[in-house]
């Protein structure tokens, strides 16, 4: 395989990847961040025994990375943010690890895990492999 064709692989690969990610991400946190509390429980117990505040930013902190993965790369503008979004989002995932393994819900952190692994993938990607450029310095 030439390299031209690897690296337009590995640029369906990433866009495939950050579509999903960021699919998944922004509907998770447009739950947390609007659903009354209530509502969330049925799907989400830990949040009844959260600070709702906590719940929000969680949600908020999701979404804006979900749409992160996708914007800056999307309009080339700033591009190099959706490794920042990805890197966060990775972050985002140690701390639901972390939270899920203090209240010993340990069955959740495989999920966490495998998450952090796509977000790692996504920022390697983009930082590393398939960059995308700026519009300013495309030809």
């Amino acid at each position: 395989m030439t390299d031209q064709k690897k690296n337009k692989a590995m640029h369906i690969i990433l866009w495939i990847a950050q579509g999903l990610l960021a699919a998944m991400f922004i509907m998770a946190g447009l739950m947390k961040a609007s659903q009354p509390i209530e509502a969330l429980a049925e799907s989400l117990p830990w949040v009844t025994s959260t600070p709702q505040a906590l719940v929000r930013f969680i949600g908020i902190s999701e979404l804006l990375g979900g749409l992160g993965l996708l914007i800056p790369s999307i309009f080339r503008f700033k591009p190099y943010l959706t490794v920042w979004a990805a890197l966060g989002l990775a972050a985002v995932m140690i701390l639901a690890a972390i939270f899920h393994a203090s209240r010993g819900e340990f069955s959740a952190i495989g999920m966490n895990i495998i998450i952090m692994g796509i977000a790692l993938f996504i920022a390697w990607g983009r930082s590393k492999k398939a960059l995308i450029l700026p519009k300013a310095h495309q030809q």
